[in-house]
């Protein structure tokens, strides 16, 4: 796991000390080593953060053994072996590797291949290859979103890097604000790929590759959740855990492979604990398990995480954290993520990832599991709200639910305005049910129409994700198919994984995720939903599996999900930010959101509107990253 940053120009708009730059701004992602090469028209940087082969030979930028390529990796090709031996047995031209890296695996086989090499490919990836013959630069994103690359494209200047911030350490960048992102930020508390908060800046979707050259930029589709679904699916449980169980093992086996120590990020639930009792059954040494808790919060649920651990019997390490840790955090979060960022369970992510690094180098996660097997309650409301009849029910309900408990007015929220509108349903019920502006209070908060969703270069790629979805040609998916679709499309990369990677590389721990083997995520895509969702219990299947190791005591309950108390700190420990960035004047002065409306959410909240606390969380972020940036 690495960082990488690079780009191409013909007229030689950048520079070298453009380069170094912007490689300097992610020596956090890499601290083992660093490495350039720059020719004029095109520069390639790379930090190194040593998981395999961790020799000086295996350091990057890696130039092919004619000197016509040269190549920069983030991530792991785990099954580079295979693709190694297929290389090495090669009649015609047998391969002879200089090292054990995955990345010169990697680079030979663009060379025979080309970039039909991405479907070889199994692992988390974002890289890139420059051609000194022909002039052309390659990028490449793994299929599900694990690793991110980012690329600014504009006339004939190209340049790119795995996060944000090294490009806008690059001085002609220019850093305008893409006005529709503030609308799209307040509605999924993310900016969705593939665009970014500038102008001219943008995320390489998932499962996505492109070139660029003197005749410009040609982008490729090679790997798409919506065209994996079958119109086969596996119906029969004992054939299903048979299937799932295998899959499960070869992810997991492929991902304890490593030249560092590792271990698991364990919350005691689904996901991790069988990622956990899978690591533990494969390794011939004993599974290092990590969890975090808070002190101060009566809901601390680390003592589940421990049951488990002692269960497996694991070298388990339990870090508890105060409310004040979290709150120096705030700035910190600030600087990872580069652009306004919501998702507040990044904060114990980065006090885990900074306490795991004095362990490990390699975490296993159990992102994944909740999109492919119905772990969310969007997933349930997605259920409930296909039917006409409870449609037509809840916009009976509305206005006296709005007049009820806190709870009662956020499920208001989820049946009014979008919820009632089936085209767009699963966008609506991921909002409301995040607690995020709805579409159509967005209308009303925005203080001009060039911020909302619906301007010039309007947020399409999640409203054609949603046509794709509905239209999905394998076969006509459930309510239920279709959230969790959306979630994998949209929220999983754009959200969760974006917040793994930078809260874990802030510290350079390189996080894998077993679910999101492609090979997996293909199977439960086309798994019967009865068997991940029956009797009211999600993530049916995993539950059995996991009964093989754990007995079910030990996972049987309310997800609880790796988050804070945000309601809580906003009343006590944090409660100085909606003073520090929702006063009048800092809002005026940026004009984004009508700022009388705002004063009067705090208004509601404070007066016992609890559901309003993540939107006043979406309108803080908002206003301190302008702060932070803009001022």
């Amino acid at each position: 796991m690495c960082g990488i940053a690079g780009f191409y120009s013909s007229k030689q708009s950048f520079t070298r000390a453009d380069l170094d730059a912007m490689t300097l701004s992610l020596a956090h992602r890499g601290p083992d080593a660093a490495g350039f090469f720059f020719n004029g028209p095109a520069g390639l940087g790379h930090r190194r953060l040593s998981i395999i082969d961790l020799s000086e030979r295996a350091n990057q930028p890696m130039q092919s053994a004619d000197g016509r390529y040269y190549i920069v990796l983030n991530g792991e090709i785990y099954n580079h072996q295979e693709i190694g031996a297929h290389l090495i047995s090669a009649t015609d031209k047998p391969f002879q590797p200089a090292t054990a890296s995955d990345t010169e695996i990697l680079l030979e086989a663009f060379i025979r291949f080309g970039p039909q090499v991405v479907d070889m490919l199994n692992g988390i990836f974002a890289f890139a290859i420059y051609d000194t013959l022909k002039q052309e630069v390659f990028l490449f994103r793994d299929p599900l979103g694990v690793k991110p690359l980012f690329y600014y494209l504009n006339h004939d200047a190209f340049a790119f890097a795995s996060e944000l911030k090294a490009l806008c350490a690059v001085p002609s960048i220019p850093k305008e604000i893409f006005e529709p992102a503030v609308g799209q930020f307040l509605h999924y508390g993310f900016i969705p790929a593939p665009y970014s908060i500038y102008r001219h800046i943008y995320k390489l979707e998932p499962g996505t590759w492109l070139k660029v050259s003197l005749l410009g930029m040609e982008k490729h589709t090679y790997w798409k959740a919506c065209d994996k679904v079958s119109s086969n699916m596996v119906t029969d449980k004992e054939e299903a855990m048979i299937k799932l169980s295998d899959l499960l093992v070869s992810s997991v086996q492929y991902q304890l492979n490593s030249d560092v120590p590792t271990g698991i990020f364990l919350s005691g639930g689904i996901d991790s604990s069988l990622l956990a009792a899978h690591a533990v059954a494969l390794s011939g040494v004993k599974v290092h398990t990590f969890s975090f808790g808070f002190k101060d919060d009566v809901h601390n649920e680390s003592s589940h995480a421990l049951a488990v651990a002692r269960a497996l019997q694991t070298h388990h390490h339990e870090f508890l954290f105060s409310f004040s840790e979290v709150k120096s955090l705030i700035t910190d979060m600030n600087q990872c993520f580069d652009e306004p960022f919501a998702d507040t369970s990044a904060l114990p992510t980065l006090l885990l990832s900074k306490e795991a690094k004095q362990h490990i180098t390699v975490a296993l996660s159990g992102e994944g599991g909740d999109e492919l097997f119905f772990g969310y309650g969007a997933h349930q409301w997605a259920r409930r709200l296909q039917n006409p009849v409870v449609r037509k029910l809840g916009q009976w309900l509305v206005p006296l639910l709005e007049k009820g408990s806190s709870r009662q007015q956020r499920v208001a929220h989820l049946l009014q305005n979008g919820g009632l509108d089936t085209s767009l349903l699963h966008d609506h019920i991921f909002s409301q049910e995040q607690y995020f502006f709805s579409r159509a209070e967005l209308d009303a908060l925005l203080s001009a129409k060039r911020y909302g969703m619906q301007s010039a270069d309007d947020s399409l790629r999640p409203l054609e994700l949603l046509k794709e979805i509905s239209a999905t040609a394998g076969r006509h998916l459930n309510a239920m198919e279709q959230q969790a679709l959306f979630d994998i499309v949209c929220y999983l990369p754009d959200d969760l994984l974006t917040k793994v990677d930078r809260a874990s590389m802030r510290y350079a721990i390189e996080t894998r995720v077993p679910y999101l083997d492609y090979r997996v995520v293909e199977f439960a895509l086309n798994l019967s939903p009865s068997l991940k969702y029956r009797h009211g219990q999600s993530k049916y299947i995993l539950r059995e599996i996991l009964n093989r190791y754990l007995p079910a005591a030990l996972f049987n309950r309310p997800k609880q999900g790796f988050s804070i108390p945000l309601h809580q700190l906003l009343q006590h420990e944090l409660s100085f930010l909606m003073d520090e960035y929702l006063n009048e004047e800092v809002m005026n002065r940026f004009n984004l959101v009508d700022a009388a409306k705002v004063m009067e959410m705090k208004k509601q909240y404070k007066a016992g509107a609890e559901y309003l606390f993540n939107r006043l969380w979406l309108l803080i972020v908002l206003h301190q990253w302008m702060v932070a940036h803009k001022n």
